[in-house]
């Protein structure tokens, strides 16, 4: 973000007023481990196979993913949405909360 400035103890971004505070944005860089959790609270990694718990339309496009399909080899990422795959429809990047490992 480049709209952004420290405050006392939090940064601060310009555009949104959105507040949080240093020490957890310099803990947070520091550490490379991410713990990615499904829905059901278990742990996600690299590779592991998971399914979708509900359908999911595909934003911009007609296409929806539906509940129940399989995706193999899965790579977690950091972002918003943590985890990116390859289904027959392509490539996508999904939210962890919307799967289920298998």
């Amino acid at each position: 973000m480049e709209n952004t400035y420290p405050d006392g103890d939090n940064y601060v971004c310009a555009d949104c007023g959105h507040e949080w505070p240093l020490l957890a944005v310099a803990a947070s860089d520091d550490s490379d481990d991410r713990i990615v959790k499904d829905s059901n609270g278990n742990v996600l990694s690299d590779g592991d196979a998971v399914v979708l718990i509900k359908d999911l339309k595909v934003k911009g496009s007609s296409t929806t993913l539906k509940m129940g399909t399989k995706v193999k080899s899965i790579r977690l990422v950091g972002g918003d949405h943590e985890v990116d795959c390859k289904m027959d429809a392509g490539s996508f990047m999904l939210k962890a909360c919307y799967l289920k490992k298998v």
